[in-house]
């Protein structure tokens, strides 16, 4: 009798696309991650086993003004513990802290150590003084990942998590017990099938800093530009894949410049130059100013991605929509994935489904509560 072999191993596996999936209840309800997983189980196919992951909000609320820091650390270099408790104690008040409950059963390979902690900043350096408590916490998030060995922090938002490691997201999901101790409004997923990057736990995704997150399919080739250009702003990319510098990117001009996806988009999938030069003026002004300051963000090569925080999801395509997206809507419930089937798979019955176009965010905010009209009106 042939020997039962993981699917992570299956040579005839050969499809390249990641699956994407995010789920928001608008009226702020929180529920339980049944959805989330059972979509990324109908989009299996999707994935190679190397990499799943989920983001959910909402899930802290008894530590929900404390920043919620998950860091892995190497268990061969298990002294990267001590360095970063040392250097959290310095600059945070730790309110509590605790190594993240797994499933030792879970069908997982070679899981790092994972610890939370609950923080608020301890601003006691006087060039410290000036920072909002935002900026202090991305600062010491990338001290750690750049320069304490065998540490990553992957999570670092107020009242949300990601999860995520080396497997297919029903196994991070089981590992994790995410269906067993969480609850969310907004829930994101992940099933990846890596190509030039390699497949290991803080490569997996959604990819986080503060309460950003992104999951993304596709890739962006226009990786290097990125990185150098936000490595200006202080953010540095460590974890070996080209979807950190879109969290980055989302974080610096949503967070700190204070501009709106619809803004936003239009960076990072901009319109060829030969369409702008047929615009209205205006618009023109507007699309070509976009374009020279934000040139280095321009987001090059096919790609979609579901991006949350705290009140508020989108999703979003490159310009020529070469890799697919599917919105819908049942109740209080919007939903983004790469699939139909996924979506009509936990909600049988929707009040409204559509395949957005290129470039064009789709936009749920939370206590929207017209937001099927507002949707249909972006069909």
């Amino acid at each position: 009798m042939r020997p039962q072999i993981s699917e992570r191993y299956l040579p005839e596996k050969d499809s390249q696309a990641c699956g994407l999936f995010g789920v928001m209840n608008t009226a702020g309800e929180r529920f339980g991650g049944e959805m989330a997983i059972n979509a990324m189980v109908n989009m299996k196919v999707r994935g190679n086993g190397l990499g799943g992951g989920f983001a959910i909000y909402g899930l802290y609320p008894e530590y929900r003004d404390y920043y919620a820091l998950h860091i892995m650390f190497e268990r061969h270099q298990l002294g990267a513990k001590e360095i970063v408790d040392e250097f959290l104690a310095d600059h945070f008040h730790v309110v509590y802290d605790e190594e993240i409950p797994t499933n030792k059963k879970a069908t997982v390979l070679n899981p790092p150590v994972v610890w939370r902690y609950f923080v608020s900043p301890r601003q006691q350096l006087e060039e410290e003084n000036n920072l909002s408590d935002d900026e202090f916490v991305v600062e010491k998030v990338m001290y750690i990942n750049t320069r304490i060995d065998g540490a990553y922090v992957f999570s670092s938002g107020k009242d949300m998590g990601v999860f995520k490691g080396v497997g297919f997201p029903e196994e991070i999901a089981d590992y994790f017990m995410l269906d067993r101790l969480y609850k969310g409004y907004i829930w994101t997923a992940h099933s990846r099938f890596p190509t030039n990057t390699p497949g290991w736990w803080g490569g997996a995704h959604p990819f986080s800093i503060l309460d950003w997150t992104v999951v993304h399919n596709g890739e962006i080739s226009s990786y290097g530009t990125n990185r150098r250009y936000l490595e200006m702003f202080g953010y540095y990319c460590t974890l070996y894949t080209d979807t950190e510098v879109m969290a980055y990117a989302v974080d610096l001009l949503m967070r700190r410049q204070g501009l709106p996806i619809e803004v936003v988009s239009r960076i990072f999938a901009a319109p060829m130059w030969d369409i702008i030069e047929h615009m209205e003026p205006e618009r023109r002004e507007l699309y070509k100013t976009l374009r020279m300051a934000y040139a280095p963000l321009l987001m090059n090569g096919p790609f979609t991605v579901i991006v949350a925080h705290h009140n508020e999801m989108f999703g979003l395509t490159d310009r020529i929509r070469l890799r697919p997206i599917t919105a819908a809507a049942a109740g209080d419930f919007v939903f983004l994935s790469s699939e139909e089937a996924s979506i009509r798979a936990v909600a049988p019955r929707l009040d409204l489904a559509w395949t957005p176009p290129g470039g064009e965010p789709v936009v749920a905010r939370l206590h929207t509560r017209d937001h099927l009209a507002s949707l249909a009106r972006a069909v």
